[in-house]
Order: C-alpha cells, then sequence, then structure tokens
C-alpha cells in the first residue's frame, strides 16, 4: 500500500510539472498553479506514507531543537561581524600585495618596466 501511495505522489509531481510545461500558452499564473496543484497534492499523500510520517517527526523535532539554540545578542553579532569584515579586508588587501608582487616579478623576467 505505501509503494501505491508513493506512485501516486510521483504521479502528481510529473502531472503538475507536465501541466507547466502543456500550458506553456497561458498565462504564468496558470502554470505555476498548475504545479503547486500537483505538488500539494503529492505533499498531501505522502504525508500518508511510512517515509512521510518519519518526515513529518523529524520536521517536529528538528523545531524543537531550534528552540534549544542560545541566540547571539546584538552584541556579540556586531562583533563577530566586525571580526570578519576586519579579516575580509586583511586577505584582499594580503593577496592583493602577493599579486602585485608576482606581477612586478614576471614583468621582470621577462625584461619589461617596472
Amino acid at each position: 500500500m505505501n509503494k501505491l501511495k508513493l506512485g501516486f505522489v510521483f504521479l502528481f509531481v510529473v502531472t503538475g510539472i507536465a501541466g507547466f510545461i502543456y500550458l506553456s500558452e497561458s498565462a504564468m499564473v496558470i502554470r505555476v498553479l498548475s504545479i503547486l496543484t500537483g505538488f500539494l497534492l503529492a505533499a498531501v499523500i505522502a504525508k500518508f506514507t511510512t517515509q512521510g510520517q518519519e518526515f513529518y517527526v523529524f520536521c517536529k523535532e528538528s523545531s524543537e531543537e531550534t528552540k534549544k539554540v542560545v541566540w547571539p545578542n546584538r552584541k556579540e553579532t556586531l562583533q563577530t561581524s566586525g571580526v570578519v569584515f576586519a579579516f575580509v579586508v586583511a586577505m584582499a588587501l594580503f593577496l592583493w600585495l602577493i599579486d602585485a608582487a608576482l606581477m612586478s616579478l614576471v614583468k621582470l623576467m621577462m625584461d619589461q618596466d617596472v
């Protein structure tokens, strides 16, 4: 029975996409509604499969875990962003200096004016 439900899920997804392609002359709203309808019907049927129920439990547990996370406050966020920005600037300058040095070295080896 589970394989039959998964077959219908696949069928609805393919039908939604085929409707989008088949309705190429129609308004974009209708084409997008075709895909959304196919995906919505597939999601409803998928919820009643074993894999769908496991996925629903996984999502619920993930949501509960994100509530346990201690998010940084404004000060910590600004400090971390400042460190990242300073590192990016320092790395850009370092790479620019390396590039300029290598370019000068290549020009010198090719007997061009530096």
